[in-house]
Formats: structure tokens, C-alpha cells, sequence
């Protein structure tokens, strides 16, 4: 099944559960009798949303088999202390609300209990009833029993969903404890902004993360025949892999990472440039040399054709201090109008750089995590999260969405409707 079949029966599960009657549960679940009678019952108290509640479990014996069994319920979980909507919102307040552990534990501990912070909300009440002792260990705890449901569904998580033929490739370096550098490597459909199930790596360099991580995405569903382009910053152990295993592949560089590059060029020739003169002559050196450069290479990177790219090349060269840019450029050319071939539709001119800011907001570049275990799994739920989440409609100062509204499974053709990337995780 893939992530929509997943979480449609997840929640088709809880729906049946939540709607039996007390005449369903005289059915045994062993041998399917219904010649039964209540065996007894017991409390539970389970924290909810609204506070802790005494909620009474009936029990049946079977004359058939001689069994017993207790009735269920959706808003219970066996053995657990809260209930099911406590879990659901601890795990949305860190995915959705980019919380940290301490503060989403803190937040529905003072919310249960009517304590700390909801003194703070409510000044004129006191703090009444039992106090609730939620931690952050806790709730890291379901996070990564959520991750293990994420971890266990890679495969064909999104088989059938969309065509991707456009990637785009990007790695995020993330600090452990004890000092450990790990990165999380990713590749999403351009077209669609479709996330595939990322990895963690030691290192990018080699074509061994990479492989890992493009054998991830083809065990999640991605057909590997039919990708015809791939951008990325230029990294040598992406760029090995596809020269080794998908040599029919075009390879992109992201225009942001060569602007970068070029940018670092162009601040040392308006120093050289300045060399020898006074504090105000020199400013005005510099910055007449870096405009004139920045003039001269911004048609190379938009370029609308190779011949256009190439005369814009013999301008920059003809510059005064533009040689060394202008060969940097001419050794790139091929791979920065990769996305002007037809046959490479849909490709984009960036890495997916942007994924990262949410990312961000919720592992505290990886400290949260204490090992590439916990981290790789709090990647693929944070992955499952932002291909079921749909954008805001409305367009930031710096930020604008291209399809306002919609979430990549939604784009890609798979709409979840209803379903929700918790009902994916079986939470």
C-alpha cells in the first residue's frame, strides 16, 4: 500500500472502532462467537486534552473458546497513560508548530493539568486537581514510535503517485551529540515538490550516500528510467553516481550555489582593483568593478540559448579582471542551460534549498536527536509531514508558493482529501 492507502485505513480502522455498539462486542474476536457474557470490568485513567478521566473497561468471557477479551476503544491505546489525542497533538505541536520537546510537553502538560502555563492564560483561576507530569522524553519516546511507522512504510510509499522525471537533490549537516557531524541527503520531484524518503550520511563526497538514497526513493516508488534531469550544488559523490548508474541522466547546477561562488570571484578582483589607492577612491573602485562584472554574468546564467551563453562568455573575458570568472563560467556552461532542453521539462534551476527551513525549525539542526537512527527517523516523518501539509494561500514578502493552497500529494496527483500525515503514521 502506499502512504494514501496507509492512512485511509488507518483511520477507516479507528472510525469502525469508535462506531461498534455494545451488541458488536458480544461477537468474540478469537473464534467469532457471539454466546458470551460480561466477565468483570476495570478503570482506567488516562490523561486527555480536557484532564485526567476515569473511563470504565468491560469485559467479556467466551463460552465458545473459553477466552476473554476486553472492549476497545479509538480514543484509548493499550498500556498507555494518555490517550490517543494527547499523543496526536504532542506529535503535531513538533511537527506543525516547530516546538521543541521541553515546550510541546510543557504546553500540553499546563493544558491537561490547569497548571503552569495556564495560570499564565487564565490569571484569576488556581491550580486545581491532579497535576500532570508529562516530559519531553516522553513525547520524544512517540515521536520515534512514529518514526519507526515512517521507517517501516518506505516501501511503495508513494508507488502510483505522480511521474517524477525532474529531481532535485540537497544535503542539510546536522550536528549530533558528541560533536558528530551527520547530513541528511534528500531528493524531491521538481514538478511537483513530492519529498522521497531521505537518508543520513556521513558524508556526500562518495556515490555511496547517494545510491543509498536514490535506492530509497525507487524502493518508495520512483521509476529511475524515467528521470531525465537532476540539479544539484555540485556535489562530486552525486556527480560520480550518475555518471556510474543513471549516465542518461542531465545534470543541473543550481545557479544560487554558482552565484555563490561567482559572488566570492567578484568581491576579490574589486579588491584587486582597489589595490594602491585611497579609502574613498577604493570604495568606488570596488564598487564599480562589481557592478560591471555582475553585468557581465548575469546573461551568461540566464542565457535563453547556448550561442547567447557563449558570446556572453567573450564579453566577460574581454574584462579587465572577468578572465578568471569567464573560464570558471565556460567549464560550467553545459551543466547550467541543462534546463532549457525540452527533453528536461519541468527541471528546476535550484536545489531545493527551501525544504530546509522547516526542517530546521524542528530538530534544532539535529541536537534533539542522539543518534542517525533517531535522526534518519525524524526525517522520514518530518518527509511524510510536508507531502501531506498543504501551503498557506497567502504569499509572504519574500515567499511565494506556487500553488497556493495545495500539498504535494495533492499536486502530484493524489489528493489526501481528509487524511492527515498523522493518520499516515498510525498515530
Amino acid at each position: 500500500m502506499n502512504i494514501i492507502e496507509r492512512a485511509a485505513a488507518f483511520l477507516q480502522s479507528l472510525c469502525a472502532l469508535a462506531g461498534r455498539t455494545a451488541w458488536d462486542w458480544q461477537q468474540c474476536p478469537w473464534c467469532g462467537s457471539t454466546v458470551t457474557i460480561k466477565h468483570g470490568s476495570y478503570q482506567r485513567r488516562p490523561w486527555f486534552l480536557e484532564g485526567r478521566e476515569v473511563v470504565r473497561v468491560q469485559r467479556h468471557r467466551c463460552h465458545g473458546c473459553g477466552r476473554t477479551y476486553s472492549e476497545q476503544s479509538a480514543l484509548l491505546i493499550r498500556g498507555g497513560w494518555y490517550a490517543r489525542e494527547v499523543r496526536r497533538a504532542a506529535v503535531d505541536h513538533w511537527q506543525h508548530g516547530g516546538l521543541s520537546l521541553r515546550r510541546t510537553a510543557e504546553v500540553l502538560r499546563s493544558w491537561m493539568g490547569h497548571q503552569e502555563r495556564w495560570l499564565q492564560w487564565r490569571p484569576w483561576a488556581t491550580e486545581l486537581g491532579e497535576r500532570c507530569y508529562l516530559t519531553a522524553s516522553t513525547v520524544q519516546r512517540w515521536l520515534d514510535r512514529a518514526g519507526q511507522q515512517a521507517q517501516a512504510s518506505v516501501a511503495g510509499q508513494l508507488r502510483g503517485i505522480g511521474s517524477a522525471q525532474a529531481l532535485g537533490t540537497d544535503g542539510l549537516w546536522v550536528k549530533l551529540r558528541g560533536k558528530a557531524r551527520r547530513v541528511v541527503l534528500l531528493v524531491v520531484d521538481s514538478v511537483s515538490g513530492l519529498i522521497y524518503p531521505p537518508v543520513v550520511a556521513t558524508g556526500e563526497e562518495s556515490a555511496a550516500p547517494w545510491r543509498r538514497l536514490f535506492g530509497r526513493a525507487q524502493q518508495a516508488g520512483l521509476d529511475l528510467d524515467a528521470v531525465r534531469g537532476v540539479t544539484s550544488d555540485g556535489a562530486l559523490g552525486l556527480l560520480d553516481y550518475l555518471r556510474r548508474s543513471l549516465g542518461w541522466v542531465h545534470h543541473q547546477r543550481c545557479v544560487w550555489h554558482v552565484w555563490r561562488k561567482v559572488g566570492q570571484e567578484i568581491a576579490r578582483a574589486g579588491r584587486q582593483a582597489a589595490e594602491g589607492l585611497s579609502a574613498e577612491a577604493a570604495r568606488q573602485v570596488r564598487r564599480q568593478v562589481r557592478a560591471e562584472l555582475r553585468s557581465l554574468v548575469r546573461p551568461i546564467v540566464d542565457a535563453q540559448s547556448y550561442v547567447e551563453a557563449e558570446a556572453a562568455v567573450a564579453q566577460l573575458q574581454a574584462h579587465a579582471y572577468g578572465a578568471a570568472i569567464a573560464q570558471f563560467l565556460n567549464e560550467l556552461l553545459d551543466a547550467l542551460l541543462v534546463y532549457r532542453l525540452a527533453y528536461c521539462q519541468g527541471l528546476q534551476r535550484i536545489t531545493p534549498e527551501w525544504y530546509w527551513r522547516d526542517f530546521r525549525l524542528r530538530l534544532s539542526h539535529g541536537r534533539n536527536q542522539c543518534s542517525d537512527q533517531r535522526l534518519e527517523r525524524a526525517a522520514l516523518v518530518w518527509a511524510i509531514y510536508h507531502n501531506f501539509e498543504p501551503t498557506q494561500w497567502r504569499c509572504e514578502r519574500k515567499r511565494h508558493y506556487r500553488r497556493p493552497g495545495q500539498s504535494a500529494l495533492q499536486a502530484a496527483g493524489a489528493p489526501p482529501g481528509q487524511l492527515s500525515y498523522l493518520d499516515a503514521l498510525g498515530v
